[in-house]
């Protein structure tokens, strides 16, 4: 895909999410695009970033951080994009992340947190999470259930090197937008639970809409949309649904 028709399709995104934002009288510079880039090459991250994304989410550890090192020789020096993990993290593969990701959308466990920040704590640095909760309750997605963010909370927001800023969910797939509403009001109801119980906490960030939901996810308070079709075109083969 050129860089132009990339332009367009950020172009167009980014006026759909704006649009969506006045809908529901929020301020647009308050959602943030996360361009979703699993099985997109290293040369079309590149065009991308050009094309004016500079926040890329992945899925795979395993396949994003030699992306991320061939993305950053592709560019100018000292220019670099910003690397999120979006997808499901297995506890084995968490030590993949820390060299890339700045933040990590997709914790679904106090045991997978408590790994993260053994080894964040090992490398020196910070790294940002996200709690992945199962709103829906579909059980072929991961994710805490609702009833288990209290104690996922209080057994993860202290541990060190890991700054927890908010909740992330995924909703069903689904021909009408309108009717994974629900997920998302959910999602947004969870985190005004969270900010009144543990207020001591950021809790800056609703992670949550893709490119088929993506505007109703903002109308009910998203702050990232993980968007990858709508930017990239179709999904290859070897699609999740964590990263459309």
């Amino acid at each position: 895909m050129s860089g132009s028709e990339l332009e367009e399709r950020i172009a167009a995104v980014r006026g759909r999410i704006e649009e969506a934002a006045r809908r529901a009288e929020r301020d647009p510079a308050d959602i943030t695009l996360v361009a979703v880039s699993k099985t997109q090459p290293p040369d079309a991250v590149a065009t991308a970033y050009y094309a004016g994304l500079h926040l890329f989410g992945e899925n795979r550890a395993e396949e994003a951080g030699p992306k991320a090192n061939a993305v950053e020789r592709l560019l100018a020096p000292g220019t670099a994009p910003i690397w999120h993990m979006v997808g499901h993290v297995q506890s084995r593969k968490a030590s993949d992340l820390l060299p890339w990701a700045a933040m990590v959308h997709s914790v679904d466990s106090a045991r997978l947190a408590d790994r993260l920040s053994r080894l964040s704590a090992a490398a020196g640095r910070d790294l940002a999470i996200l709690l992945e909760v199962n709103v829906s309750g579909e059980a072929t997605k991961y994710g805490l259930t609702p009833q288990q963010l209290p104690g996922a909370v209080e057994a993860i927001a202290s541990l060190p090197r890991l700054r927890l800023e908010g909740l992330m969910t995924v909703a069903p797939v689904a021909a009408d937008p309108e009717s994974v509403r629900p997920v998302f009001a959910r999602l947004r109801a969870l985190k005004d639970e969270m900010v009144r119980r543990y207020p001591g906490l950021t809790w800056r960030h609703l992670s949550m809409g893709m490119t088929d939901d993506f505007e109703v996810a903002v109308e009910e308070g998203a702050t990232l949309v993980r968007i990858g079709r709508a930017i990239f075109g179709e999904r290859p083969v070897g699609w999740s649904p964590y990263a459309d």
